[in-house]
């Protein structure tokens, strides 16, 4: 199976935000994905809010949606950031009608 950002992008959408049950993808929350050589990937995210204590969990969940698909969990870099902040507009339309905005 060939890794791509579409696909990853996809496994990652499995991922959803411990307190609001709404995936990863959908809030916005990640903003860049980078396939590193040789099997690598370093993802740019952010949370909804700074110091948000569940990033531990989402974290494991990523590195195990992705393992389905190839990738090891010591290959995955996250780099946290919080510039540009994360918004509701980053938000897709599905998760703004799934919480009623």
């Amino acid at each position: 199976m060939k890794i791509t950002e579409k696909l990853i992008k996809s496994k990652l959408a499995e991922v959803m935000d411990p307190e609001l049950n709404i995936s990863i993808v959908d809030l916005g929350l990640v903003y860049k994905l980078e396939l590193l050589k040789p099997d690598g990937l370093k993802i740019t995210m952010t949370l909804t809010t700074i110091g948000c204590p569940l990033f531990s969990l989402i974290e494991q969940e990523v590195k195990n949606k992705l393992k389905e698909i190839g990738l090891a969990a010591e290959k995955i870099e996250f780099e946290l950031t919080f510039d540009p902040p994360w918004s509701m507009d980053k938000m897709s339309e599905r998760a703004k009608a799934m919480l009623g905005i």
